[in-house]
């Protein structure tokens, strides 16, 4: 059904990316905006709900239409760069975001209607009184033609460079306290706001989502290519089930993996095929490098997360040196990583780092770290630290820094971005659907939006995915497509190794010829450098990949203006 007003519909020529990110802090999913709207030119359509939130525009009156301390009330309070005025974001209400390349400035000036039609389209399927548009009034009402008309979704855009940014906000079963009592939402106070649960359509967030994508759909791509993240977990589903963890934690982290639709898994006693059979061969030169890191007191991630390639790299003289110690704050469902308490930093400890690249004269350092979500600033201040001194011992060295999402905190990664590693790499770990089972503390949306901020800041971005745990082809390609969106210039992806019977299985053994298409297709997408292969890990050949990709210009695949 076409919404009243109906704009044209644009045919384009690539698929609209969906994404449904569940739960995300609105600073998070801002960052991750920006990123796609600055890096890319595919379109896409990223589907939330936010914490309690109010935003406000560039011109909004907040002495009239604020009626509350945002703080008393559990909300933040964030100026946005879109027009509009006061809105709320929380629980139970579904945002909208879809970043689109407009063909024309005509299109531009209808694209608040193109929104609205998506909307009005998918309210109508879902049998919504009357949805439609008020005249001298933005957004999505209902009871269109009655006496009383009610907003039930409100629209704020912004138009740069032929791309668009924020989107809509529909209240499905929201808490309208936050709309009634503590705002005057959008400035409008003599026009009721509704949600659909007070309308009494009882259809679920899910329901609401899928009519929203459908519509979308028709407008907005030429396909849909859809990834959803589950979200919805429990403070004890978190408890640590990798090393030192006691009976009945492998079942927890079974539910998760069923939940998350990993069904098949490799028997772990069942023998690898020969092309994961790395070779091991512990030399002169694996032995020195062993003895200056005992003897600076030094931790490596190669053994401490038992990589496969650690007699290659070690050969070389080659080591990714692990800090703030050898003890996690998390339990991600595929990581050796000792997961107990883990004591203070050492303060002494970035000296020592620079001592070590030194001693093994090394062009290019590695540094990884554990997530400790102890601290306050998560290790950023420390990781930095150990750059700096770095840079002062060495100075021909190119570093870089492998770090945990910092909880999203973009304060946090400000202390290291100031401090200019060469190489800012985090892990997207694998695909949005299997994101809760494996990695139930970390996020999605954080990781990206992560990527996206360091993206222009440093010389290189650097992710990397784990394949075998229960995805599919099709999202790898997905996960691959949303890291060139936020401008990632280097991926790894690498065969899942089982540690123990205490993490997720192996779903299956992925051949080298699927690599190898991986690697194709990550150039097609725009990604400047792809490593690939069964025993690629995140540090594997870090140093010829940044090689590869400060020697080669950058080439992002362009898809034309809309329609092309």
């Amino acid at each position: 059904m076409t919404g009243q007003g109906s704009s044209d519909t644009l045919t384009l020529g690539a698929p609209l990316r969906v994404r449904w990110l569940g739960r995300v802090p609105y600073r998070e999913a801002l960052a991750l905006q920006r990123g796609l709207h600055g890096k890319g030119s595919e379109n896409h359509l990223l589907l939330l709900e936010h914490d309690h939130v109010f935003t406000y525009g560039q011109h909004a009156d907040l002495d009239s239409n604020l009626r509350c301390d945002p703080e008393a009330v559990g909300a933040a309070l964030i100026e946005v760069d879109r027009g509009g005025d006061v809105t709320y974001h929380g629980p139970g209400q579904l945002v909208g975001y879809p970043i689109i390349s407009l063909p024309n400035a005509k299109a531009s000036l209808d694209h608040v209607r193109t929104v609205e039609d998506v909307i009005i389209d998918a309210l109508s399927v879902l049998g919504a009184d009357r949805p439609g548009r008020l005249d001298g009034y933005p957004g999505v009402w209902l009871g269109i033609g009655g006496q009383e008309p009610r907003k039930v979704a409100a629209i704020g855009v912004r138009l740069s460079r032929g791309r668009t940014l924020h989107g809509f906000a529909l209240n499905v079963a929201t808490d309208m306290t936050y709309m009634r009592d503590h705002i005057i939402a959008c400035g409008i106070a003599d026009r009721p706001v509704t949600s659909l649960a007070e309308e009494g359509l009882t259809c679920s967030m899910a329901d609401v989502a899928n009519a929203v994508i459908d519509a979308a759909g028709r407008r907005w791509g030429s396909s849909v290519e859809r990834q959803d993240v589950q979200w919805r977990h429990h403070t004890e589903d978190l408890t640590p089930f990798s090393r030192g963890s006691g009976p009945g934690e492998p079942v927890r982290l079974s539910l998760r993996a069923r939940a998350a639709g990993i069904h098949e898994e490799l028997p772990i006693e069942e023998r690898k095929p020969e092309w994961l059979r790395s070779v091991v061969n512990h030399g002169p030169e694996v032995l020195r490098l062993r003895r200056t890191l005992r003897d600076l007191d030094l931790v490596t991630v190669c053994e401490d997360a038992g990589c496969p390639n650690l007699s290659e790299c070690w050969s070389e003289g080659t080591a990714t040196l692990m800090v703030l110690g050898e003890r996690c704050t998390r339990a991600c469902g595929f990581c050796l990583v000792d997961t107990r308490r883990p004591n203070e930093p050492d303060p002494g400890e970035p000296a020592r780092v620079a001592e070590a690249i030194a001693q093994m004269g090394l062009r290019h350092a590695v540094l990884t770290m554990v997530a400790r979500d102890d601290l306050v600033d998560g290790g950023m201040a420390h990781v930095a630290a150990c750059v700096s001194a770095i840079r002062d011992r060495c100075p021909g060295t190119s570093i870089e820094t492998l770090i945990s999402d910092v909880r999203g905190d973009a304060t946090s990664l400000e202390l290291l971005l100031a401090a200019s590693p060469d190489v800012v790499n985090h892990n997207l770990e694998t695909v949005a659907r299997l994101q809760r089972a494996a990695r139930p503390s970390a996020g999605y949306a954080r990781s990206l939006a992560l990527l996206a901020r360091a993206a222009g800041r440093v010389s290189v971005t650097k992710s990397g995915i784990i394949v075998g745990m229960g995805e599919t082809d099709a999202e790898v390609e997905g996960a691959l497509a949303d890291l060139a969106a936020v401008g990632c210039d280097v991926v790894t992806i690498g065969q899942y190794l089982r540690p123990t019977t205490h993490h997720l299985p192996v779903a299956r053994w992925v051949e080298p010829v699927t690599f190898e298409r991986w690697i194709e297709r990550g150039r097609e997408l725009g990604i400047r450098h792809v490593e690939a292969s069964p025993l690629t890990r995140s540090s594997h050949h870090a140093a010829a990949a940044l090689e590869a990709v400060t020697v080669s210009p950058p080439v992002r695949r362009r898809h034309g203006k809309p329609g092309a």
